[in-house]
């Protein structure tokens, strides 16, 4: 096996299963006490995880892509169906980074749209649709979430306007501020924030309170929550006193 599938492979499991010894890691991956040690120190070097007695623990803050993307597929897809209903033909949208955005943008196939984002997964499922009006921000790539960031793509947004905008997030807290764990994405999503008329957050039951230590927006800058459950109710009554309209795939929550 090779050692770039091992370092995924140990960082999965440390995150679906928290700390983990060396000797657990080397049965799950069927290599040496040894290998892994040296494995874990170069995870550690590049700051990834923190080697702890006998063993390592993950640091917080954003998952690889693929990863993320196997992760509550039926419940994003089921936000994303709603969120596509929203929109109508003609219409322009800005999809954020992650991956709801990106299930979100499996629904928009055939629908004739602009299509504004800084998500390449997003870029790569809508390329050949020939009725979609595809606009890919520039900026600086994030090879292992698949977006791009900095100040061209900031630059970028101040020059569009879009009728919907479709953000994501890694947490919602109590009162409705919308989180992220990583702070070179929040400037574009405010950028994103202020180039639309109406915002939409996508999130799963998940990102309730989800994590994330970085201040996105506070709920008054936004229009619409998409989930897939009911929300909580201190989050549920500091949305509603802010006027947004919070949206369980399926229904509407009063």
């Amino acid at each position: 096996m090779l050692a770039e599938r091992r370092h995924q492979l140990i960082l999965r499991a440390l995150r679906s299963g928290g700390p983990a010894a060396v000797t657990d890691l080397s049965g799950q991956l069927g290599v040496s006490p040894a290998t892994i040690r040296r494995d874990l120190l170069r995870l550690e070097e590049e700051g990834l995880l923190t080697r702890v007695h006998g063993g390592a623990v993950v640091e917080e803050g954003d998952q690889p892509f693929a990863e993320v993307a196997e992760v509550r597929v039926s419940e994003k897809d089921a936000i994303a169906a709603r969120a596509a209903a929203l929109v109508q033909d003609g219409q322009s949208v800005l999809l954020d980074i992650g991956t709801t955005a990106y299930r979100l943008a499996r629904q928009l196939h055939g629908r004739r749209l602009t299509v504004i984002t800084s998500n390449l997964v997003v870029y790569e499922e809508l390329a050949d649709d020939e009725g979609i009006e595809l606009v890919l921000l520039g900026g600086m790539v994030r090879r292992e979430y698949r977006s791009l960031v900095g100040f061209l793509t900031e630059d970028n947004l101040r020059q569009l306007h879009a009728d919907w905008v479709f953000l994501g997030t890694s947490g919602v807290r109590p009162g409705g501020q919308v989180m992220d764990t990583t702070v070179v994405e929040v400037p574009v999503k405010r950028a994103m924030i202020n180039a639309g008329d109406r915002v939409v957050l996508l999130a799963d039951s998940a990102k309730f309170p989800g994590t994330g230590m970085a201040k996105v927006c506070g709920p008054e800058e936004l229009d619409v929550v998409v989930t897939d459950t009911a929300v909580e109710p201190a989050t549920g009554t500091a949305l509603r006193e802010a006027g947004v309209e919070v949206v369980v795939a399926g229904r509407v929550q009063a």
